[in-house]
Formats: C-alpha cells, sequence, structure tokens
C-alpha cells in the first residue's frame, strides 16, 4: 500500500531571507532581493545585477569555520538549510538525529551545477601553472553536485537512500518529487530533500548573459519581470531550500507538526530543444496534469494556487501559461498564480524547493504570495498572475513547478493535513 506523505520541517537561504520566517515575510511585503552586485568587479561584464546571499553567517546555524572554509559556498548554505529543517523537524538536535532508524533516513539535497566557484579559481590556478601542482586535492569531492547530500547525510549519521539530481533548473523539484516516492514506496521513512547552488559569479553572469537568458536592466529592483510585456530575461540569484517529509504514521507517532503533505508528482521532458521549452507548452501540462491527477484534483471543490515557474524569459511565460491552459482547460481562469522569483530572481538548482517552501505557507495561512513589478501584463499571460500585493484565498491544493535546460519539467502538489 502506497504511504502518507507529510512535511514536518523546512529551512532557506536566500536573497531575501535566511530563515523562513523571514523568507515569508518577505515574499508578503513584497520585498525584492535583487541588487547591483558589489561582491567582486563586474564593470566588463554584460549584467551587473544578482540576487546574493546578504548577511549569511554559517555560526548562526552551528557550522563550524573548518566546513564553510573549506566547502563550496552552495554546499555550505545547503547544509546551513538542512539544520533549519531538522531543527524545525524535530529528528535533530545540535546535529545528532533521533527518533529514526539511521538507515531509514535519507537524503536527496541537490544542485544543478555544483560548486561553480571552486571549478572557477581551480581552474585559474591551473591556467597560471599547467603543472596543475597548485590545485587543491579537496578540487574535485569540493565541486561535484552531490556532495552537499553527502555532507548532509555525515551531519546527521543518514544511512538511507542518498543521491544527487541534476536537472538544471528543475533540480530540487525533482529532487522532492523522487524523494516523496522513496517515502512513499516504502525504500525511506523520512528523507532531507532540497536543493542548492552558488552561481552568481564572473563566469555564471557571462554564460547566462551571452546565453541571452539573463534580464540586463539597469535598476535590479525592476528586473525581474515574470509575465510582464517589459521583461528581458531572468536575474541570476544564489541559495538553498530544504524541507524534511516524512512517513504520514512515524510523524505522528512522534507527535510531529506536520505542515504540509506532498500528495501528488509529475515529472515529464520536452524531448525538443536544450535550453527553448516547448511552444504550444503540451509536454509541461502533461507534468502539471501527472501531479493533479495523483492528487485527485477536483475542480469542484478545489481553491488551487500556483507557484509559477515564472522565469521572466518570453519563451518560458508564454509557454506555461499555455501549459495550465492546456492542463486545466477553463479552469485555468480560476487558479491563484503567482511567480516568486520576481522577488528572489532565480536561484537555479535551488529555486524549486525555495518555492516549495511558499506554496506550503500560502496553503497553511490562506495568502497568496505576488508577482512584483506586474503593472504591464502580457496580453499572451492573461491569467491571475496575482500582481504585485498578496491577496487572501482560502486555498486547498497548491502546485510548484520548475522547468530547467535540457527539456526538464516537474511539478509537486501539496495538501494541508
Amino acid at each position: 500500500m502506497d504511504r502518507r506523505v507529510v512535511i514536518t520541517g523546512m529551512g532557506v537561504v536566500s536573497p531575501i531571507g535566511n530563515s523562513v520566517p523571514h523568507f515569508w515575510s518577505n515574499l508578503l511585503d513584497g520585498v525584492c532581493g535583487i541588487d547591483v552586485v558589489e561582491q567582486f568587479v563586474s564593470d566588463g561584464l554584460p549584467v551587473h545585477i544578482g540576487g546574493l546571499v546578504k548577511e549569511f553567517n554559517p555560526d548562526d546555524y552551528g557550522i563550524e569555520k573548518s566546513f564553510a572554509r573549506k566547502q563550496d559556498k552552495y554546499a555550505v548554505y545547503a547544509m546551513a538549510a538542512a539544520i533549519q529543517a531538522m531543527r524545525e523537524s524535530g529528528l535533530s538536535s545540535e546535529g545528532e538525529s533521533c527518533n529514526i532508524d539511521s538507515f531509514r533516513l535519507g537524503v536527496n539535497v541537490s544542485s544543478g551545477i555544483g560548486g561553480f566557484e571552486t571549478i572557477m579559481r581551480e581552474a585559474a590556478k591551473l591556467i597560471e601553472d599547467p603543472s596543475g601542482q597548485w590545485v587543491s586535492p579537496n578540487f574535485i569531492p569540493t565541486m561535484i553536485p552531490n556532495m552537499a547530500s553527502g555532507l548532509i547525510s555525515i551531519r546527521f549519521h543518514a544511512q538511507g537512500p542518498c543521491m544527487d539530481v541534476t536537472s538544471a533548473c528543475a533540480t530540487s523539484t525533482h529532487a522532492i518529487g523522487e524523494a516523496y516516492h522513496m517515502i512513499k514506496h516504502g525504500y525511506a521513512d523520512a528523507m532531507i530533500s532540497g536543493g542548492a547552488d552558488h552561481c552568481t559569479i564572473p563566469m555564471g553572469i557571462a554564460g547566462f548573459a551571452n546565453a541571452k537568458a539573463l534580464s540586463r536592466a539597469e535598476d535590479p529592483k525592476y528586473a525581474s519581470l515574470p509575465f510582464n510585456l517589459n521583461r528581458g530575461g531572468f536575474v541570476l540569484s544564489d541559495g538553498a531550500a530544504v524541507l524534511v517529509l516524512e512517513e504520514y504514521e512515524h510523524a505522528l507517532g512522534r507527535g510531529a507538526v506536520i505542515l504540509g503533505e506532498i500528495v501528488g508528482y509529475g515529472a515529464t521532458a520536452d524531448a525538443y530543444h536544450f535550453t527553448a521549452p516547448r511552444p504550444d507548452g503540451s509536454t509541461q501540462a502533461r507534468c502539471i496534469e501527472l501531479a493533479l491527477e495523483e492528487a485527485g484534483f477536483d475542480p469542484a471543490k478545489d481553491n488551487v494556487y500556483i507557484n509559477a515557474h515564472g522565469t521572466g524569459t518570453r519563451l518560458n511565460d508564454i509557454s506555461e501559461t499555455l501549459a495550465y491552459k492546456v492542463a486545466f482547460g477553463d479552469f485555468a481562469y480560476k487558479l491563484h498564480i503567482s511567480s516568486t522569483k520576481s522577488m528572489h530572481g532565480h536561484m537555479l538548482g535551488a529555486t524549486g524547493a525555495a518555492e516549495a517552501i511558499a506554496s506550503v505557507l500560502a496553503l497553511r495561512e490562506g495568502i497568496v504570495p505576488p508577482t512584483i513589478n506586474l503593472d504591464v501584463p502580457d496580453p499572451e499571460c492573461d491569467l491571475d498572475y496575482t500582481p504585485c500585493k498578496a491577496v487572501k484565498a482560502d486555498l486547498t491544493l497548491a502546485l510548484s513547478d520548475s522547468f530547467g535546460f535540457g527539456g526538464h519539467n516537474s511539478c509537486i502538489a501539496i495538501r494541508k493535513v
């Protein structure tokens, strides 16, 4: 028999807050975390804005200085988010897992790129001295994208399934969906799941900008413009987000606070182009339909919120709007939709998990976070994208969808418990 899967802990590190309460408060207030990049010289780059993590101190999470010094930032952010989530879940106290068989606790905290900053730093050493003698012996284990999962499993003595999903911008939604299946089908009782990336570095900006993907807006507060006719691309951002998923009876048995229930998951491929989404939205729609079918969506009873992928690129926003119309039919015009990327930017491998957290809180509190700066809606994006201000709504079902380079599509469905 399939088992129910609930959420018992959440953690986040982001451009708009390094804790879930701070992140959520800023979402509701429409705070934009995108700024002019000052952490490195960007004068020669085509883009000078980004969503960098601010006021982050590893000590605040009990992360050792030696760990923070040796590891790539993506892994440090992942650890901070995991510690938050595990503490909230009650499965951990000061880094020690409890109330669970270690072989029944798994990890899937994934990254779209991995240790990008580490790659660039060590590559510069090799260019300067081709002998390679100055390349760090820790280069490989520091840069590989599975290392966040590995390090988190070590900290929490999680000896169950430990893996990494790398599917570009769909990464952490896939990670949560696959973790959900691990528990649903009996391979684990709890999974630490989510994603992390730190790509707002010169090479990251140059690469995405030259691919014509990034907004070149000069005003950072009016740059990430999902579904807006004035949009010009996405804004690159950093961070991490982690959720603790747990088998329902296991969570009840130890008196855990249940934040929500994962009730559906869909995954498809566009099989179309290596960066562009399928224009008619058909494969994205099928991904959403799979999550809806598993969730038992009832148009007569459900009031639905969708945290959209909503990148602020013309190709994505239009095809995503079409996908909702294909998946929901006339009900698409009854959906409450928003893109929180308008505030935190595109966190790549972390973005799906951050948006899943926003979806859980929208359900729990009955508030739809806004799509800020949606002052000139694109006529081709004619659904309710919650422009500019948060809206109260008695929600029953939330979806969080993510679409990535390579044609990777993922969607999870969440209900209140």
